[in-house]
């Protein structure tokens, strides 16, 4: 997911070792962190929504158990 927002200098601390391995390998730190970043908000804001809307799935799979769905009589399959 790409964005418009503007960039901002920040400081971070690393280890020596995994510097100077990225370095070597001219990896882009300020891009790395970005895409990783960017995956770990995703999954946490995946599990927040799951976790907001599991009673309403629950609900929804319980009323389909006892009721069924109403293309039930309809299918060929």
């Amino acid at each position: 997911m790409k964005s418009t927002a503007k960039k901002q200098a920040t400081n971070l601390s690393i280890r020596s070792d995994l510097l100077k391995k990225a370095r070597a390998r001219n990896i882009n730190l300020s891009q790395t962190l970005e895409e990783n970043l960017e995956k770990i908000l995703q999954e946490q804001d995946r599990r927040a929504w799951l976790e907001q809307n599991l009673e309403a799935m629950e609900a929804a799979n319980r009323f389909v158990a006892e009721h069924g769905l109403w293309s039930d009589g309809l299918r060929k399959f």
